[in-house]
């Protein structure tokens, strides 16, 4: 790679010092300039990264003029931000959650593709050498077709996770854990089942003050025919990330936690399959966790080559879709809520604040 892009960070919290120092880590990318509403957080992050500070996106754009611009601030902004620097002639890379709402990222989607910019979400859990084969074993037909799935998210945050000003309320945060948390493993599901079809999912407040949900549980079909089971908690102490796809012919699992390498996965053969058939599904001998190094690795290494972004990178409202078919349908008392006709049925809602249901004594039933 001779091309060398010149990056930019808005936003220096602890999401973006994984961006950072993964751009330290690939070649094609230089951070060249900073931004933070907190100037000394700016500073104290320029000074360990390198990078002209300053005081807001506007004034960066105008002055560096990035052929990047990393998103890391809360995703209450994420939108205008990256629409900004998308207009402003950068190509954006933004964090997850993208927006607050489906609409919200429509409204990107839509600006990159006006602007002719690329704009990749950070997927990160896609990555890794183990989550690359098993894909390309399921979409080769290798494994037969998925039949069941089992997508869990059960991680632990106390009260004064939730306590965080813009955290647990729909109008800053655009969700509770669904969209904050199990948008991973969610996408990762959605990245080696393909297309999805329908939704249908309850959320429930059990045991933390919050505005939004602490838990949720849904049915989510694929247009291949599997139906996967997601349940998300933030309530729970033994902590695990986890996926679980049964096929016709085995059974593959990965259960880790902020990331993934090939210890934490297993391809489980079905009685009667031949040994020298499982053995072709043995992961590969070289090994790369999952990580944002190699997912920025491929994002730049399209962007200087001019190419439309990589599969580890595309497909940037998918999960989203998912995650509002789950709020949407919990809307509708767990009606089903079909990809088709998603847009039509958010729009006609006033906002996706959806009912949760309380799980709580004494509390009342219905919020």
């Amino acid at each position: 790679m001779t091309t060398t892009l010149r990056a930019a960070i808005v936003g220096t919290g602890a999401i973006a010092h994984a961006h950072a120092e993964a751009l330290s880590a690939i070649p094609g990318g230089t951070l060249v300039a900073v931004a933070d509403r907190d100037p000394a957080s700016a500073a104290a992050f320029a000074e360990r990264f390198g990078g002209a500070v300053h005081e807001s996106l506007e004034d960066l754009l105008a002055v560096e003029r990035p052929d990047v611009v990393h998103i890391c601030t809360p995703p209450g902004v994420h939108a205008p931000q990256a629409i900004a620097a998308m207009e402003a002639g950068a190509h954006v890379v933004c964090e997850k959650p993208a927006a607050l709402s489906l609409a919200e990222l429509d409204r990107m989607v839509e600006a990159a593709g006006r602007t002719g910019r690329e704009l990749a979400i950070v997927f990160q859990q896609r990555t890794g050498t183990a989550a690359a084969h098993v894909k390309d074993l399921l979409d080769a037909g290798a494994l037969g077709r998925p039949l069941v799935g089992v997508c869990q998210t059960l991680w632990f945050r106390d009260q004064a996770y939730f306590d965080v000003p813009w955290r647990g309320k729909w109008a800053t945060e655009g969700g509770g854990p669904t969209l904050g948390h199990a948008i991973h493993q969610i996408d990762l599901l959605a990245y080696l089942l393909g297309e999805w079809e329908s939704v249908r999912a309850d959320l429930w407040r059990i045991d933390r003050e919050t505005g939004t949900e602490d838990s949720s549980t849904a049915t989510v079909t694929f247009e291949s025919g599997a139906v996967a089971s997601v349940v998300t908690s933030a309530v729970s102490p033994r902590e695990v990330s986890a996926i679980r796809i049964d096929t016709e012919r085995a059974t593959v699992t990965v259960e880790h936690l902020y990331g993934h390498g090939h210890d934490h996965w297993r391809i489980t053969p079905a009685p009667g399959v031949a040994e020298d058939e499982v053995a072709r599904w043995a992961l590969p001998s070289m090994e790369e966790p999952s990580g944002h190094v190699p997912l920025l690795r491929e994002i730049y290494g399209a962007l200087a080559a001019g190419e439309p972004l990589p599969p580890l990178a595309a497909d940037p409202a998918r999960s989203f879709e998912i995650v509002t078919a789950v709020y949407s349908s919990a809307a509708h008392d767990g009606a089903r809520v079909a990809r088709q006709s998603l847009r039509e049925d958010t729009a006609r809602m006033a906002s996706l604040e959806a009912p949760v249901t309380e799980r709580r004594p004494g509390r009342r039933a219905l919020s």
